[in-house]
């Protein structure tokens, strides 16, 4: 299907300049986002829009000009209720710094001969508690980076419910994490390799998607996912290397 821009009409002028800002600049892009997440963008972003905006989304990626009927309103109404939180996460540059920061936290983990996973809680542009995989150190299967993180900035609060907060952590949360990380209302979860043996955030199972169990968080995956990668590897071979040479 050819990619056409979104135009005025019939999306409302701010509608348009919102998807934009939002890199969803053609019927192509809006197909890859999808129309019901391009609508709770929208709303993520402050726009007050009505049921109409979404859709004239979906008439957009489908490439039609006439009218959904009766039928497809219901069920993109329930694909609405279904979809996992949204949010406008910060630009790329941002993102990628906090996720050093996290990473720098693996780096002690490894050094520590921990699991090298790192989280830190960001606030407002500061890092309000940080955390490095300290499980064998601690002798405790809770003391991953992002309970340690999330306990962390939960001090400094004085609540347990960190409202607003960010978590960087480089490596997808297991299903303990992830129900910390709900329970804690943070607002984005931002991750950086997939974990395709145990990841809770898509790869084995998506708990952040789940709306029984009223999910608060948006997420969002592979920032820096190489760098995370890459000192995993090396701490796995350097372990299958030394018990080798005994």
């Amino acid at each position: 299907m050819t990619a056409r821009p979104l135009t005025t009409p019939p999306l409302a002028p701010q509608t348009r300049r919102t998807l934009l800002r939002l890199g969803i600049a053609d019927t192509a892009a809006l197909r890859r986002t999808g129309p019901a997440a391009a609508f709770l963008l929208l709303k993520a972003a402050g726009l007050t829009i009505t049921e109409s905006t979404l859709w004239q989304l979906v008439l957009l990626a489908k490439g039609r000009t006439d009218h959904l009927n009766d039928a497809e309103k219901a069920q993109w109404r329930s694909r609405l209720r279904a979809h996992r939180p949204v949010a406008v996460f910060p630009p790329q540059e941002e993102m990628a710094y906090w996720m050093r920061q996290s990473l720098h936290q693996a780096e002690q983990a490894a050094a520590a001969g921990e699991v090298p996973v790192g989280a830190v809680v960001v606030r407002q542009g500061e890092i309000i508690g940080s955390g490095a995989n300290a499980c064998i150190g601690g002798h405790s299967v809770c003391h991953h980076a992002e309970i340690l993180a999330l306990t962390e900035a939960g001090r400094k609060l004085g609540n347990y419910r960190l409202d607003g907060c960010d978590l960087y952590v480089t490596l997808e949360p297991c299903g303990m994490c992830a129900g910390a990380i709900m329970q804690s209302r943070i607002a984005r979860l931002v991750y950086a390799a997939a974990e395709p043996k145990s990841g809770a955030a898509g790869s084995v199972l998506d708990l952040f998607a789940h709306k029984a169990l009223n999910p608060h968080t948006a997420v969002l995956g592979g920032i820096l996912a190489d760098e995370s990668t890459r000192l995993l590897q090396q701490f796995f071979s350097e372990r299958r290397s030394d018990r080798q040479a005994t």
